[in-house]
């Protein structure tokens, strides 16, 4: 698993622990080194993106996870 699948699934791995019934659309690949990640529950669909970098860092980085952890929590409570 490269850099960036690792942290795909770490981030699955934080959006589930927060909220099970969120689904979540990673794009394959980064636009602009961005990520636009779609968040759905129910009707309700928010959009949040994340650096290329921070996903990459993910799974290694404790700041990265906090920072990335609380702009999907802020994500998931406008849902």
């Amino acid at each position: 698993m490269d850099e960036i699948e690792a942290g795909k699934q770490r981030l699955l791995e934080i959006v589930k622990a927060i909220d099970p019934a969120v689904q979540v659309v990673i794009p394959v690949s980064s636009s602009n080194s961005m990520f636009l990640i779609s968040l759905t529950k129910g009707p309700n669909r928010k959009f949040i993106t994340l650096p290329e970098d921070d996903i990459i860092d993910l799974p290694n980085e404790p700041g990265i996870e906090t920072k990335v952890t609380k702009v999907v929590k802020d994500a998931v409570a406008a849902l």
